[in-house]
């Protein structure tokens, strides 16, 4: 099939974009905040390895697959896949996935935007020595006294979504790709100056052993879950945002290669996060299972106690902005793309709407830490009910659905056309795993998540 060209459909400018872009993507809340404190609720070594395999046998297979699908298509998900469809004799509906994905990607902005809100604030503070030689009870004051006032929430959670716009405004190349570029090698700098103060601290063959020996015993079926929702999560898979991606991807790039790179990426992040983060945690004295206020309130803690935390705490807080920023323009490319398309709003138009609508739709997670407090659905505030639908519903059945589709429904001359794999030992081993592993492994998920298993 000869490529299918939108008029209003950019490129990357090369494949170097295009990996720091899908880097971006999924590098993000998920690999600094998130995945250090599940690590340690799940055990830590053992939760380690089976969030790597996820990554291996799951991850990366689907990732070719969404970026396949997103190429061929050269549209927005919800055009691709309705193209693709149509080209393959299958029934129209696969649509429905593009849309399942674009809507996954609005509703995480909503609440990502309120926790990257509350890493610019932290910025603020950490440079106004708020947290110096500051108590476990002091700072646990401070963070609960901060998320309950909901003026300051609405006010960090409008800027970053007005920053995330301003960007997205611009378009691919000078928006996206200019963004990513400076974003992207600033987020690993400092990264790798966090984890060299780690190296110099009493506890860091403590926080190394912690990540890497592993307890399996640990390891529970909600500990497995709980992986692989994070595997699709901080890949970005399911939500769209690879799958438009994809599309603006130069067709004689390598998919494969470029998958296995972001994905390496994207993995070298959060470890290297977890090896940053935890021997501070072990210095202090401190928990590493605290769950989501492990980056709020208990590193704060540790910064405060320690020489240069003014410093550190600073540049950890603007690491986590980065990463957040770099991940948030992603989630709405894919709805800012349809509309661009499909209805023929400027960028500048589509994004006004757009925003406008993720930031309302975020202030029931802003609310559900004060005034909604008590407002709950089995148990869940609204801001854990949304991370519970999308991480684990409704991004691994966009994974499920793309695993099906392109292992089932595109032939296989058309797969191998775009993937290009000259090598049938590498495409075969693709295939296998992309049409019978990676949905067997996401329907047992599907299973476990219903209580039946």
């Amino acid at each position: 099939m000869a490529d299918i060209k939108n008029k209003r459909h950019s490129e990357w400018s090369s494949r170097f974009a295009f990996i720091l872009a899908a880097t971006g993507s999924a590098v993000g809340l998920g690999n600094i905040w998130k995945f250090p404190y599940i690590t340690g609720e799940n055990g830590g070594g053992a939760f380690v390895i089976v969030y790597l395999l996820c990554v291996v046998v799951i991850g990366i297979p689907i990732m070719m697959a969404e970026t396949m699908i997103g190429r061929r298509g050269r549209q927005n998900p919800v055009n691709a896949m309705k193209t693709l469809a149509q080209e393959a004799g299958a029934d129209s509906r696969w649509r429905y996935l593009g849309w399942l994905g674009v809507a996954a990607g609005v509703i995480i902005l909503s609440y990502y935007s309120v926790i990257a809100g509350w890493a610019m604030a932290y910025v603020l503070k950490s440079i106004s020595g708020t947290f110096i030689d500051g108590s476990a009870q002091q700072i646990g004051g401070f963070f609960d006294a901060f998320v309950k006032d909901s003026g300051a929430q609405v006010f960090w959670h409008t800027s970053f979504m007005v920053i995330t716009m301003l960007v997205v405004v611009r378009g691919v190349r000078e928006g996206l790709e200019k963004a990513v570029r400076f974003l992207m090698p600033s987020l690993f700098i400092l990264l790798i100056l966090l984890v060299g103060y780690a190296m110099n601290t009493d506890a860091y063959d403590q926080g190394l052993s912690f990540m890497f020996d592993p307890d399996f015993s640990k390891i529970t079926g909600s500990s497995i879950l709980t992986a692989m929702g994070h595997a699709f999560f901080t890949l970005s898979l399911g939500m769209g945002a690879i799958m438009v991606y994809g599309s603006y991807l130069p067709k004689d790039v390598s998919i494969s290669q470029t998958a296995f790179m972001v994905a390496g990426a994207d993995t070298l992040v959060a470890l290297l996060a977890g090896i940053a983060i935890f021997p501070l945690v072990f210095a202090n004295g401190l928990e590493p299972s605290t769950g989501p206020g492990l980056i709020f309130q208990t590193l704060p803690i540790a910064f405060g106690q320690m020489t240069g935390g003014v410093i550190f705490g600073t540049l950890f807080f603007v690491l986590l902005f980065f990463a957040a920023l770099s991940s948030s323009i992603s989630l709405i490319e894919p709805a800012v793309a349809w509309m661009v398309e499909n209805k023929g709003y400027s960028r500048v138009k589509t994004c006004v709407f757009l925003g406008a609508g993720v930031w309302f739709l975020g202030l029931g997670t802003v609310f559900s830490f004060n005034e909604w407090a008590d407002f709950t659905f089995l148990g869940k505030n609204i801001f854990e009910c949304l991370d519970f639908l999308t991480a684990n519903i409704m991004l691994p059945a966009g994974g499920l659905l793309i695993a099906v589709f392109s292992g089932w429904v595109m032939t296989r001359t058309q797969s191998r056309d775009e993937l290009q794999l000259n090598n049938k030992g590498l495409y075969y081993c693709w295939f296998i795993l992309v049409r019978y592993v990676s949905p067997a492994a996401v329907f047992l998920v599907f299973i476990h998540v219903l209580g039946i298993l």
